[in-house]
């Protein structure tokens, strides 16, 4: 049964930064899609950040440059660095594995 365990979460005033770690069980984890989903208290979870294993990278519309997501491909981590937080970007974050297997997720508060 794979992985994956998110950490880095917490609580920060409008304008900090966080660093978002997952660390996952996921045999060839060189060869998978890793990304970081978000559910905001009443919206759908949606995508932040999201890394192919090339190192290609995608974002949603919401980052506007302030986050980047990067993989270490030998420690089978997927990192989230966060910079210029804002109060709506608090709620939940998980990390996914191949596009479906879900961590328990790490919250994260942005205080205003």
């Amino acid at each position: 049964q794979v992985q994956l365990v998110e950490s880095g979460g917490g609580l920060v005033q409008t304008g900090g930064s966080l660093r978002l770690s997952c660390v996952t069980s996921l045999r060839e984890f060189s060869i998978n899609n890793m990304a970081w989903y978000r559910q905001i208290p009443g919206k759908e979870r949606e995508l932040v950040a999201r890394i192919i294993p090339s190192g290609t990278t995608n974002y949603g519309y919401f980052v506007e440059g302030r986050f980047t997501i990067s993989r270490d491909n030998a420690k089978s981590m997927v990192y989230l660095q966060m910079n210029n937080l804002r109060p709506e970007d608090t709620g939940t974050y998980y990390c996914v594995a191949a596009g479906w297997i879900f961590g328990p997720g790490t919250q994260v508060i942005v205080s205003s």
